[in-house]
């Protein structure tokens, strides 16, 4: 099992007093391109200029602002000569949003009542 990430408690939670793990990891990927980024990292590694063509050419600041808070959450990691990836804790997340993205699927192709 990965290490857990220490970042996570480090930061306050938007909307929350709680600070409840939860709380935290919501905060994190409701903001604008975060789950963009992990998704197109599922793949393998990208640099920066390759993940903002990917992510339809996002603000070079937000992008990068973005990638440093998932490296403190430790969920990215950056390469020396491959660019940014997923960490064990990433590819675990990601893991996650693969039901929901099966079930998008379904839910884009439904019938209009």
């Amino acid at each position: 099992m990965p290490k857990s990430p220490s970042a996570a408690g480090k930061h306050s939670v938007r909307g929350s007093r709680t600070g409840r793990p939860i709380m935290a990891l919501l905060d994190l990927l409701g903001r604008r391109w975060t789950l963009r980024i992990i998704w197109e990292l599922r793949g393998g590694a990208l640099t920066s200029r390759a993940l903002r063509a990917v992510c339809d050419q996002a603000s070079p600041t937000i992008l990068q602002t973005r990638l440093t808070e998932l490296r403190e959450a430790g969920f990215v990691e950056l390469a020396p000569g491959e660019g940014y990836g997923l960490t064990g804790w990433g590819k675990d997340l990601l893991e996650n949003f693969v039901p929901l993205h099966r079930f998008a699927e379904r839910w884009s192709k439904r019938e209009e009542d």
